[in-house]
Parts: structure tokens; C-alpha cells; sequence
């Protein structure tokens, strides 16, 4: 079956990155545990969707994602000092821990702690892969309709249909 919006997509992927020259793996879905989501639903970058769209179950793939078409451009401006008052009550994170904030209209995102100055935590704000080149590899393992209740929902609800919420 061809990959279509409102149909529900099940693959395999190997995701690398540059590591100062040379492509190193840095994440995988595999037929155990595939990527299963809801094609056209937003869900996805919008470019990975893209390069999917001419392929169906059982195709293999292979593209590249420039910084700008994945997560952005590494934006230096995206590092915030919040003051320590912020963790009263609780342990200063550590560097390279990465740790959960909200703004002031609920928007939850995640931040990464790259210092620890005197009266504040210094987070980059930047996606962890801002800056970076994707590259991307795999199959198509299925590509079913989407059911009444998955696009009610806008989510898939597992290679299969069940779900669990």
C-alpha cells in the first residue's frame, strides 16, 4: 500500500549524524520496535513526511535533511540564564542533564544544562540536533488506513490499531 495522508505508516529507521567527519548512528527504530505514526498529522517533520510520499510497505529509503529542512539552525541566542531561586527546594540539575520548563503560555519544551554559575543555570534551549545534517535509512513495514478513532484522536494507536489509552 502507498503511503497516503491519513494512513498510518510503520518503519524502520538508522539515523546519522556528522561526528567531525565521520557518520556516526545515533538512533534507531527497528521491526521490533518500528516508528508508527500518522502520516499528514503533523507529527513528523514536515521534510522526513516529504521524502516518504512516493514509497509503500516493503520499500527501502534513504535521504539526507539539511540543518535548516530537520531542526533548525544551532541559534546562540537560544541559551537562557534561569536564576537558582527557580530550583529552590530541589538539587541544582547537572551539566548535560536535560530538564523540563514551561513558559508563560503553557508551552512545555526541554532544555539541556550546559553551566552552573554562581546565581544561575544555564540552559541551551536549542533542539539537540539543531545544526546538524540527518541523514536517515530504512523500510517501509506497513501502511494501513488510519482508523476512525486514530484520526478522531490525531495520533496512531500502534502498528496494528490497539492502543492503550
Amino acid at each position: 500500500m502507498k503511503i497516503e495522508p491519513k494512513h498510518v505508516v510503520s518503519l524502520t529507521y538508522d539515523l546519522y549524524v556528522d561526528n567531525n567527519g565521520t557518520e556516526e548512528k545515533v538512533e534507531s527504530a527497528t521491526e521490533e520496535q518500528p516508528l508508527t505514526f500518522l502520516y499528514g498529522a503533523g507529527q513528523m517533520l514536515p521534510k522526513f513526511e516529504e521524502n516518504l510520499s512516493t514509497h509503500s510497505t516493503g520499500d527501502s529509503y534513504e535521504f539526507r535533511l539539511t540543518a535548516e529542512d530537520a531542526y533548525g539552525e544551532y541559534d546562540e541566542e537560544a541559551v537562557a540564564n534561569l536564576p537558582k531561586e527557580m530550583f529552590e527546594g530541589a538539587e541544582i540539575p547537572e551539566i548535560g542533564s536535560i530538564i523540563p520548563l514551561q513558559d508563560n503560555n503553557g508551552n512545555r519544551f526541554r532544555g539541556q544544562v550546559v553551566s552552573v554559575a554562581e546565581d544561575a543555570v544555564i540552559v541551551d534551549l536549542n533542539h539537540p540536533m539543531a545544526g546538524q545534517e540527518l541523514h536517515f535509512k530504512g523500510t517501509i513495514l506497513n501502511v494501513r488506513p488510519a482508523t476512525e478513532e486514530e484520526l478522531a484522536h490525531g495520533h496512531a494507536h500502534g502498528p496494528d490499531g490497539h492502543h492503550d489509552h
